[in-house]
């Protein structure tokens, strides 16, 4: 027995990235656990939440609501990332591993969501 937005890709990937967040988050400077840190949780596991939120509503269009949400959310969590390494905080590396992974979720969570009827 699940949910059916469990079986979405889309919804299993943004959970990934929520922890990935995480993880990241708590390696910020301490000064940082009021603003980036906590926004970067918050922007990434609220991906995961509008997907799920959206998967139970009755009509097509709110649910393409709630993923254009994600979507949003997911561009946040790419400009937290930007604020991340300007600031040295993150690798060259980690940047591009973590953006790459945002990239692809967003254009997989644009393509479900231009799947669904208006």
């Amino acid at each position: 027995m699940s949910f059916k937005f469990e079986n979405l890709l889309i919804w299993q990937k943004s959970m990934d990235l929520g922890e990935q967040m995480n993880i990241l988050s708590k390696g910020l400077p301490k000064e940082e656990i009021y603003n980036l840190s906590s926004q970067l949780r918050r922007v990434s596991d609220s991906v995961a939440l509008n997907i799920s939120e959206g998967s139970i509503l009755q009509s097509n269009a709110e649910y393409r609501k709630f993923l254009g949400y994600s979507i949003r959310s997911l561009a946040e969590v790419v400009t937290c990332l930007h604020k991340a390494i300007r600031r040295k905080y993150l690798s060259q590396n980690d940047f591009e591993m973590h953006y790459k992974n945002c990239f692809d979720l967003m254009n997989m969570t644009i393509a479900y969501r231009n799947k669904i009827k208006k």
